[in-house]
């Protein structure tokens, strides 16, 4: 693939002034456009050591207003970032709608230079490349411009730019040791590079291959395909219809699954016997949260389930023995405005816990295909695909050392109003109490549906869903902390 690049391609000094000047001003144009259409873009600048990546930033932002565009170059994760997935430390740095965001390196530096300096197994190559995937996809298909350029250089003019850079008192201190080593391993890089840009040049996301050993002629093309590819993106945004959506589903087909109603919401458990088994239970979890520091283990809880099922009692159980330094709980109501400017899963990675504690959260991604979907927050073609983005996102949670723990309490809607009631008389608890719980209750069919698919869709051996029987709160909170236990203990080898 690489070798059939023509390296030797070249364009004058006269022609590149007159057709760059042009591609500038064009390019000064289209952002504003793209702010004014909330249309986020995302360069990504990839390639060899001294492929005049620099150089072309600073071209490509010559004319740019400075407001409206960011760049990133990326380092080397630091300890902090390591306790995280891989993609974590990219989804912070992702441009809000209207932005540009230009990563000089980017996600792929992962699957080069930790390939080559032994960092990265190469086992692990085939999951971070589907995760890549699966993210740019999302980015894309949530409306975003993605565009991938690898600046190809000829061995003979990487190693004469490391002397010349090498040379130069103003570029010498930017020459890493990790660049000669691209050098001395050029035909080793070149493998990776081209495994890589075959697995990730995707329809959605494909690669530009960059002839750069003419810094001229790299910066023209790269500015050229950046412009074609915003224009047809706006263009695409223009003849875009929306697909009627079918008429909201008040019941489950013959064919589907029903799991709430299967659930026995006559379990329960005396008091006395509840006060005995929750002491104990929370003894084990409090021994297990050093196994989890020692093994380096993310633990991530995602609570849903009907207004006043009693997530807030069963959260307090689990809290209660653990040392607060080891967990985090986040609530979420709906996104605010600024969250409203990413991804709808932008927020929830900015609140990922780090592996070694306890993450839990009270509501989740799950709201894009519940209340969203209800209330519709989102449209049809957003929340069915959903489905398949809570799938990999959880996915790549998985092969990162997470366990994905995920309850939906279980309440009958007569033992909800007899909540409400009580609530309404409780000066402690009234306050939980609002117009919208009761007019949730209208919508019961529509949540039943839209739980029991799901539960159906996105239960998986990873990231399996509990239904905990929740109309006897001791058995439910004692049932979320065996599973807890349970699910701990197994990945521990207990």
């Amino acid at each position: 693939m690489l070798d059939n690049l023509d390296l030797t391609i070249s364009l004058d000094k006269e022609t590149y002034r007159t057709k760059i000047e042009d591609l500038m001003r064009e390019l000064r144009s289209l952002q504003n456009i793209c702010w004014l259409e909330k249309l986020p873009i995302v360069v990504v600048l990839e390639g060899w050591a001294a492929a005049g990546k620099g150089g072309l930033v600073k071209q490509m932002t010559n004319y740019m207003d400075p407001r409206g565009f960011i760049v990133h170059p990326i380092l080397a994760p630091s300890e902090e970032e390591k306790k995280y997935p891989f993609l974590w430390r990219f989804w912070q740095k992702l441009p809000p709608k209207g932005s540009i965001g230009i990563f000089y390196h980017s996600w792929y530096t992962h699957l080069l230079e930790d390939r080559l300096f032994g960092v990265l197994n190469n086992t692990k190559v085939p999951i971070i490349m589907r995760d890549i995937n699966a993210f740019e996809n999302q980015l894309i298909e949530d409306g975003a411009v993605v565009a991938k350029f690898w600046l190809h250089l000829s061995k003979k003019e990487l190693q004469n730019r490391l002397k010349d850079y090498e040379k130069d008192e103003f570029e010498s201190w930017r020459v890493r040791k990790e660049d000669w080593q691209q050098a001395k391993n050029y035909t080793q890089y070149k493998t990776l590079a081209e495994e890589m840009l075959i697995y990730t040049s995707s329809g959605f996301a494909p690669w530009v291959l960059v002839e750069a050993d003419c810094q001229r002629w790299a910066k023209f093309k790269v500015l050229t395909q950046l412009v074609s590819t915003i224009r047809e993106a706006l263009a695409k945004r223009e003849i875009i219809t929306q697909t009627p959506s079918l008429p909201p589903q008040t019941s489950l087909s013959p064919t589907e699954a029903d799991y709430l109603s299967q659930v026995d919401l006559t379990l329960n458990l005396p008091k006395e016997e509840y006060k005995v088994k929750l002491k104990q239970s929370q003894l084990h979890l409090r021994k297990l949260q050093k196994d989890i520091f020692e093994k380096n283990i993310g633990i991530l809880i995602l609570f849903e389930g009907w207004d006043a099922a009693g997530k807030g009692g069963a959260i307090k159980r689990i809290t209660d023995i653990l040392d607060p330094r080891s967990y985090e709980v986040h609530a979420f109501a709906a996104p605010t405005k600024e969250e409203h400017l990413y991804h709808y899963l932008w927020r929830f990675w900015r609140r990922l816990t780090p592996t070694g504690k306890i993450g839990i959260f009270d509501r989740s991604w799950y709201g894009r295909v519940l209340v969203e979907r209800i209330e519709n927050f989102a449209t049809e073609t957003e929340w069915r695909r959903a489905y398949r983005e809570i799938n990999e996102f959880e996915a790549g949670l998985a092969s990162s050392n997470y366990i994905i723990l995920k309850y939906w309490l279980h309440i009958s809607p007569e033992e909800q109003l007899k909540r409400f009631e009580l609530r309404k008389l409780d000066p402690y608890k009234n306050y939980k109490l609002t117009d919208e719980d009761y007019r949730n209750r209208e919508k019961w069919n529509l949540y039943d549906v839209a739980i029991n698919q799901t539960i159906a869709r996105t239960s998986t051996p990873q990231a399996p869903w509990t239904i905990v029987p929740g109309n006897d709160k001791y058995y439910a909170r004692l049932n979320v902390l065996e599973t807890l236990i349970n699910a701990i203990k197994y990945k521990l080898g207990n």
